[in-house]
Formats: structure tokens, sequence, C-alpha cells
């Protein structure tokens, strides 16, 4: 009588147990969901947007894809007095500074890109004297030859010595100075990218002014558009690219620029002559790393339209489009864009990713 008594709750129970098993098994897992938050970060505007079924999990890899971004912004600046870049300045013609590992890196790839580029990237730009104004103003007329010539004598990147044992940096001579603005965004979304990924975050997109990198798919399974502006009609969008796993970076050279004789001169200087750039206002790259893609653009923008396009088409997975000062759109052997209206092309700028 008694063992009856006992089996009776227990059965009820087992079965309870079953019934509220299967319920959980039919209760539809959470959908995915963009989300999507801003940054002030490097002097620019930053929107990084996780794709995730649980929230905790997004704001949680966009708090640490933001806080990387800040830590790297610290380490490599060049107006910060205490970050490593500013004592290998201060260091300068004087002795070798130890730097980590990391910024050690990062400047070795520099170089290996200036190698490649035949000088066109230069982190010793920033010992170039500012003898140009980009006040958006008609000038009578350009710096004298000389004054153009001194003003990058002290631009040279075969002089900055690296100590790959030390792990150590020097500048040869006095007055020289890096920067590393021209590569350091595109660096800043990579690592945040790598770390949201890290954490579980399968599908994201991150934009730092206009470097953009996006993995996986948006929420709803779609690719990412990456939209590509028009630098005759600001704010505005010519043409755009559907993708994944993939970079888009463009720069700009017509926000700040001064002209002279109707001829206009961006800000983005050639290292080699000490004159501003000259033949196009905006440069997409299109390549599976950031980083690479953002010193990429600034090649380009030295090398000009044709010597520009014709480095582009000679590296494997990089693509272009260029818009040049006349308004002609080039692009890059492998490039498919979609064009919002007609556009004088030869088979393709600030990239804008369409809001998720």
């Amino acid at each position: 009588m008694m063992l009856r008594t006992i089996r009776q709750p227990l059965g009820l129970l087992l079965g309870l147990l079953l019934s509220m098993s299967t319920a959980w098994a039919q209760t539809p897992a959470a959908k995915p969901r963009n989300f999507t938050r801003s940054a002030h970060l490097m002097g620019s505007h930053f929107t990084f947007t996780a794709v995730a079924a649980d929230d905790t999990l997004a704001w949680r890899a966009i708090r640490a894809g933001i806080r990387e971004a800040r830590r790297i912004d610290r380490l490599f600046s060049y107006w910060d007095s205490t970050s490593q870049i500013t004592q290998v300045n201060r260091q300068a013609g004087i002795r070798p500074v130890k730097v980590d590992r990391e910024v050690y890196d990062l400047i070795q790839r520099t170089l290996k890109l200036s190698e490649l580029s035949g000088g066109a990237f230069d982190i010793t730009f920033a010992g170039g004297e500012k003898i140009y104004q980009f006040d958006r103003q008609a000038h009578a007329a350009l710096p004298a030859p000389e004054v153009v010539k001194a003003s990058v004598a002290r631009i040279d990147y075969h002089k900055v010595l690296l100590d790959p044992v030390a792990h150590s940096v020097m500048l040869q001579d006095k007055g020289m100075r890096l920067n590393l603005a021209g590569i350091l965004q595109g660096y800043g979304v990579r690592r945040a990218q790598a770390l949201m990924k890290q954490m579980g975050i399968q599908g994201g997109l991150i934009n730092g002014s206009g470097d953009v990198s996006c993995w996986g798919r948006q929420a709803d399974g779609s690719l990412w558009r990456i939209a590509i502006g028009d630098p005759a009609y600001p704010q505005s969008v010519s043409s755009w690219l559907t993708v994944t796993d993939v970079a888009v970076v463009t720069a700009g050279n017509y926000e700040q620029y001064f002209t002279v004789g109707g001829q206009y001169y961006g800000h983005i200087i050639n290292p080699h002559t000490g004159y501003p750039a000259t033949g196009l206002r905006s440069v997409t790259i299109i390549c599976p790393d950031v980083e690479l893609a953002d010193g990429l653009d600034e090649v380009v923008f030295v090398k000009g339209p044709e010597e520009g396009l014709a480095f582009i088409n000679q590296l494997k997975g990089v693509d272009c489009t260029l818009i040049t000062n006349d308004g002609r759109t080039l692009a890059s052997k492998g490039m498919q864009v979609n064009y919002y209206h007609s556009a004088a092309t030869l088979p393709a700028a600030t990239s804008t990713p369409v809001t998720p």
C-alpha cells in the first residue's frame, strides 16, 4: 500500500517533466538580429554592427571592439606624449627605442608596403614641412620649387632602422618623424573584428570612417551592401557592392584642397616630389585585409589614375574603383559594382555601409 502511494506521484512527476521538456524543445530559437553602436575613435566616426541571437553577447562584443580600437589609438598615437611612437620621434637621430612587439610588427609591415609601392606610402611623411593651406580657396601660385623640394628632405622610409632582436626602432636623422595615420584606422578595424569573431560573433561589419570590413551575413541572411559615395555630390551614393568577408576602404581627396589657376590640389602629398597628388578625387580599395586596403588607397592617390590602376592590377586579390578629377570612373580588371545612375566608366567614394 505504501509503495503505490509513492509510485503514483513519481509517475505524475515524470510525465510532467516529459511534457515540459517537449514544450521546451518546441520553443523556437531566438532569431539573429543586427546590433549597431557608434563611437568616436581615432578622431573619426566608427560604427560597429554585430549579428547575433543573444543580445548580451552582441553588446559585449561591440564594447570589446570599441575598447580595442581605443587601446590601439593610445599605443600608436602621434599626439599622445606617452605613446611609443612619440618616444621614437623624440629620439630621432639619437638612439633606438625598444617598442612592443605589436608596434614593431606594424611598422615593419608599413615598410614592406613602402618597398612594394616604390615609396608612394611612407610613414615618415610627418617629418615634412607644412607648406600648403588646404582651405578650399583659390591661391595665386604654388610655393617655389626649392621650398617644395626642401619640404620633403626628411621623408625617407629607408632611414627607419629596425632591430629584430631588440625589437627597437630608430629614425636615422634628427627632425624625422613617424606617423602611422595612413594605416592605423585599418589596423584598428582589423583588430576589433578579430576580437569580435573570437567572442563568437559570426557576422558583423565595422566602419571606421570609410574603412569598412565585414564578415558573415546580416540577420536576414543577406550579404552586406557597401555604398560608394560620389565626390561631385556630397552625401550621395553613386554605386554599391554586395559583399562579405572583405574590406572596402575609400579615401577622398576632395574635402581638403586648394586651387591654382583652376587646377585642383588635394591634401595627399607625394612624398617624392613634395607636391600634392593630382588626378584623383576618390579611391576605393577592395581586398580581404582592411589594414592593407587602408594603406593602398594612399598609394593609388600618389601614383595617380593610370599608374595607380596598373599597380592594383598587378596585385592578387585586390581591386579598386577610382573617380578622377574630371569625373571619370575607372575600375580594376576584376571589379564589379552596381550603379545608381549612369557614369563614365572604363569597365567601375567614401565607403559608407547602408544602415543594416
